[in-house]
């Protein structure tokens, strides 16, 4: 494959030259790439969608809370939309743009293409996953996929790649009257089969649409608590896991309402019982080598590792209000239900924020455990990202890490070992990425403005409200 860096190389005076099917702007020292497709790689995806007999496309994106967004088109618009783009108003799109500059121009990533496999076969959709642009042909600043595309181009300037692997829950809850409950699908445990797992089927539901959609699923199995489940997919580079991510939330939404049940990604939707997590596993590769083995250091670790470590645990409560994003958030991470609120690292233990699994080889990585299902990836993945980058520019190293279960250590024998805990609540969090130069550079102005903005009409609503506990507690006795 021929790299950009060699075509850079070869014509260093051009203005203008094809690159990937896709047309590059070479000015100084700056690179765009702009959205002028080659008539080849147009026809070629023309053909595709002809043989597919697709009658719809769906040119999905996401706002800043990472909920999928789509414009349904007609086939006839194919062309239109690969070569010109599908301009659409975006101040109606949470985070996105104020009324006065609402035009915004959707670009399809042709990668992204999948059929909806659970759509007729005589109405056949796809989807392709685009990224946002406004006026003059720029990327739009607060579209999440170009923020984490900018963090993965920071990456790769240092010589890396970044792969996650990220491991949703889920619960599936039944419907009441057409309307979402918490009433419990099953009453299975973790690895339970039936006939106490009778989710089952809607899992392997699940399962084989995601496979005809280009996941190569690993494992599917119950989760510890009643009603809920767990599905993993193989890891890839951060942007494919990222758009990933929404496509399984999507599509299990929309299989599970086919049998007349809610799956919801909420992070506490019970209290008392687990809450559901999104535990990510993250590497750098260089040259096509995993970055984070090392089998003459320490653990097997390399300084890298240990660095990108290093830095995730300096940035993690910055982190925090990207990973972990409602208010909701904030009822899972607590002590004692599996979730990590501790900041520490350690080679096995579970309880601590960032763990180093046991494989070794093309298979080290890091996982961080304390990002839920509600968040956006893109966020999530940019913010881990540039935390990590940080860490190994600046040579942080973490401290020892903590191999004994740190729900049992005291609140003394904490402070000992100096191990602080994640923000308690959106506010908190909220306020340390504020506190953060790396991780608010990372996420620009426009999602800072965004997140500030969401985080403050959350807070006021939580707050005004009158809960049902305050009832119960006060209302007979007062």
């Amino acid at each position: 494959m021929v790299m950009l860096a060699d075509v850079l190389v070869w014509f260093p005076s051009l203005l203008w030259f094809p690159y990937m099917g896709c047309f590059i702007k070479y000015k100084s020292d700056q690179v765009e790439v702009t959205f002028h497709m080659s008539k080849d790689i147009v026809s070629e995806m023309l053909e595709r969608i002809d043989a597919d007999l697709v009658k719809f496309l769906r040119l999905q994106f996401t706002d800043i809370q990472g909920i999928p967004k789509n414009v349904a088109i007609p086939v006839q618009q194919a062309e239109k939309a690969l070569t010109e783009g599908i301009w659409f108003d975006g101040s109606s799109i949470e985070g996105f743009a104020r009324i006065e500059e609402s035009d915004m121009l959707l670009k399809p990533d042709l990668d992204t293409y999948a059929i909806l496999p659970w759509r007729p076969a005589d109405a056949r959709v796809a989807r392709f996953i685009c990224d946002v642009y406004t006026y003059g042909n720029k990327p739009f600043e607060g579209d999440p996929r170009f923020i984490l595309k900018k963090q993965l181009e920071e990456a790769k300037a240092m010589g890396f790649t970044f792969n996650t692997g990220p491991e949703l829950e889920f619960f599936l809850f039944k419907l009441i009257d057409g309307r979402p409950s918490t009433i419990y699908q099953d009453y299975g445990g973790y690895f339970d089969l039936a006939p106490t797992d009778w989710a089952e089927d809607v899992r392997r539901d699940i399962v084989f649409a995601l496979t005809q959609m280009g996941f190569e699923i690993e494992a599917s199995h119950h989760e510890v608590a009643e009603s809920q489940h767990e599905i993993d997919f193989k890891y890839s580079t951060a942007l494919d896991t990222a758009d990933k991510v929404i496509t399984f939330k999507f599509a299990t939404k929309t299989l599970a309402l086919n049998r007349n049940l809610h799956a919801t990604f909420m992070a506490k939707p019970i209290a008392g019982i687990n809450g559901s997590g999104m535990h990510t596993h993250g590497s750098l590769s260089k040259n096509g080598k995993n970055a984070f083995y090392d089998p003459k250091g320490e653990k097997q670790l390399s300084s890298t590792a240990m660095y990108y470590v290093g830095g995730m645990l300096e940035h993690a409560k910055a982190i925090t209000r990207v990973a972990n994003p409602t208010i909701n958030s904030y009822k899972r991470l607590v002590p004692g239900y599996e979730a990590p609120v501790y900041i520490t690292w350690s080679a096995a233990n579970r309880s601590a924020l960032v763990r180093v699994p046991a494989a070794r080889g093309n298979s080290t990585r890091a996982e961080f455990r304390s990002p839920d299902p509600m968040c956006n990836p893109y966020l999530c993945f940019a913010a881990m990202l540039a935390a990590g980058l940080d860490g190994i520019k600046k040579k942080i190293e973490p401290p020892e890490s903590t191999d004994v279960n740190i729900y049992h250590l005291s609140e003394k024998e904490r402070k000992s070992r100096g191990i602080e805990m994640l923000p308690g609540s959106l506010i908190e969090a909220n306020a340390e990425l504020n506190k953060d130069a790396v991780i608010r550079k990372a996420m620009g102005s426009h999602i800072m403005e965004g997140l500030n903005s969401i985080t403050q009409m959350e807070s006021d609503a939580f707050r005004l409200a009158v809960h049902p506990w305050e009832l119960d507690r006060y209302l007979a006795t007062y």
